[in-house]
């Protein structure tokens, strides 16, 4: 029997950390010219160039593919035919359903799972695990896709164009795999869409950029309380109730882990000398430092067996919440001000920032919103 899920809408943020990194690689060797006379051999100076600079379009694509498929996904969805009220009647079948049943513009939570919405019960008993990648391409609404997506550009470009698109397309995807993971195996009554979970894994991976290309970095300690504030802010906003916090927590730890593996630099000893004078050579250095290749092949290991673990106990049906009885309070901690229960409610955010929600405003959900539970 397929479990019903509850009705909330759950909110995932997203921030930004600039850059002051030092990239020193590639290098430009003159012609050595004939000296007139005997005598020592001439000082050759070589130019320090940075790090081949990629051009971004993996992360500009993703954008385009997102809205593409919130597009297709309200072509299904066809509110006209299938509601007696929609907004934006002049859209036609590209309408969106009553702001009762979907506060975001957005379709309903049933056309969502129809294209492939993260379903644990699916999942576990119809054997559909692609729900755990699919949900990360689809969005609840405008309002939705909106602060995705500018979060996407403003910390995935900068990435891309440092790493490429390959490094940041697998940590971008594998994050939004492992945030659906922990997402599915603690909130097992809800549905859920959103590419939260890959951003916060983005985010993550910066942090341990930083961290395994410390000795590269100039003002590197304040470019690191800087990230770990911003990371601090945005998970704890996930304490407030109908957001999803346990997709920010998966996708974060896996970009982190992922860090250490895809984004490792040359430690400077080693570019250095390459630039060195023949006269002043040393005894070569290795490319990468020892707390670096640490550092790679633990992440490597973590990685493997937590992905591992975690999808074999979501296939097998194991609701975490039972041998975690406090985890809960990681995604949602009760106060005087809200209850965490999603029952019969669901939170509107009333402030259009993306990185700080101060009010929301909780609303009876009709019953078309049952099942749509998390958006960000």
């Amino acid at each position: 029997m397929a479990r019903e899920p509850s009705s909330s809408i759950e909110i995932r943020v997203l921030s930004k950390r600039g850059s002051n990194v030092i990239h020193p690689v590639e290098v430009d060797t003159p012609p050595l010219l004939p000296s007139p006379s005997p005598g020592p051999v001439p000082v050759v100076y070589r130019e320090i160039k940075h790090f081949k600079k990629w051009v971004p379009w993996l992360i500009p694509s993703f954008v385009v593919a997102n809205t593409i498929m919130l597009g297709i996904t309200m072509y299904v969805n066809n509110c006209p035919k299938n509601s007696i009220s929609c907004i934006a009647d002049f859209l036609g079948r590209f309408s969106f359903q009553p702001f009762k049943e979907n506060p975001l513009l957005g379709p309903s939570s049933s056309t969502l799972q129809k294209m492939g919405a993260l379903d644990v019960s699916r999942v576990v008993d119809r054997h559909q695990g692609w729900r755990l990648i699919t949900c990360i391409w689809l969005h609840g609404g405008v309002f939705h896709l909106l602060a995705n997506m500018l979060s996407l550009l403003v910390i995935g470009i900068r990435l891309e164009q440092e790493f490429g698109f390959v490094k940041i397309g697998l940590l971008y995807v594998i994050s939004g795999f492992g945030g659906s993971l922990l997402s599915g195996l603690f909130l097992q009554q809800n549905i859920s869409v959103g590419a939260s979970g890959a951003l916060f894994g983005l985010l993550g991976g910066m942090l341990s950029e930083l961290i395994t290309n410390w000795s590269i970095y100039a003002n590197k300690l304040a470019a690191f309380l800087t990230l770990v504030i911003i990371i601090a802010i945005n998970l704890a906003v996930g304490i407030l109730p109908h957001v999803d916090n346990f997709a920010h927590i998966g996708g974060f730890l896996s970009g982190f882990l992922l860090g250490f593996v895809f984004l490792i630099r040359p430690q400077f000893g080693w570019v250095s000398q390459k630039y060195a004078s023949l006269e002043h050579s040393t005894s070569p250095k290795p490319k990468f430092k020892t707390y670096q290749c640490i550092l790679w092949v633990a992440s490597v290991i973590l990685l493997i067996i937590g992905l591992t673990l975690g999808l074999v106990m979501l296939l097998r049906g194991v609701d975490a919440n039972d041998d975690c009885s406090w985890c809960h309070y990681l995604s949602c901690v009760p106060t005087s001000k809200w209850s965490c229960k999603t029952e019969a409610a669901y939170c509107l955010v009333t402030n259009a920032d993306t990185s700080f929600f101060p009010s929301c405003t909780c609303q009876d959900a009709s019953p078309l919103l049952s099942k749509l539970n998390q958006y960000f």
